[in-house]
């Protein structure tokens, strides 16, 4: 799949009902996310080894247990994302067992596009929070650049800490491909030519404890 400068991001979607793809493709696209369905858990793995998603949507069934499968064996091979479980089930329990083995939510179906967008925007800023947390001294911005989006100051802060692009990505819950257009649309604003001029732009500025 090619690059998307204008993307946020890539969110992976398994469930078998059409109506529930549709709601989730169409709320998500209205907010500049890329929806990828897959036919079933081993095609997301398979994927997942190799992009990092904003987040994972599983569906799971009170006779089908492969949704909570694949929602283990996500967390059992570190998928950063946050993993959202949906059922047509939503008793009790079934909320339990998921959020006990991984699950960031649990979500009863039929829901709304513009709920599932709020909580969705809920568990990154959670995110973004935590993946910044005990990272001193973080530039908000590079002098004489446009100013920065929240998320190109997140990847700033990181690359100025000295992480990869993949190690970023693992953290901010992205694909490594998106965090190369945020460091190219950083390097654009800040009017260089390089990571190595953007970083020495950001460590002349007064640095404050």
């Amino acid at each position: 799949m090619s690059w998307n400068a204008t993307s946020r991001g890539e969110i992976f979607v398994i469930d078998d009902d059409a109506a529930t793809r549709e709601t989730l493709t169409e709320s998500f696209q209205e907010k500049g996310y890329e929806v990828i369905s897959f036919a079933d858990g081993a095609a997301l793995l398979s994927y997942a080894r190799t992009r990092t998603p904003v987040c994972v949507f599983v569906e799971v069934g009170a006779s089908d247990r492969s949704g909570f499968e694949l929602l283990k064996k996500l967390r059992s091979e570190s998928c950063p994302a946050p993993i959202f479980v949906t059922s047509a089930e939503g008793c009790v329990p079934m909320a339990v067992d998921a959020i006990r083995n991984g699950a960031f939510d649990f979500i009863a179906k039929p829901f709304l596009g513009e709920d599932i967008v709020v909580r969705l925007d809920a568990a990154l800023g959670k995110m973004s929070r935590a993946a910044v947390e005990g990272i001193p001294n973080v530039p908000l911005y590079v002098p004489g650049s446009e100013p920065l989006t929240n998320r190109e100051r997140e990847v700033l802060g990181r690359l100025v800490h000295g992480e990869t692009n993949k190690e970023i990505a693992r953290q901010l819950g992205l694909s490594a491909r998106t965090v190369e257009g945020y460091r190219a649309s950083i390097i654009r604003k800040a009017g260089v030519r390089n990571s190595s001029e953007l970083l020495r732009r950001v460590f002349s500025q007064p640095r404050h404890a």
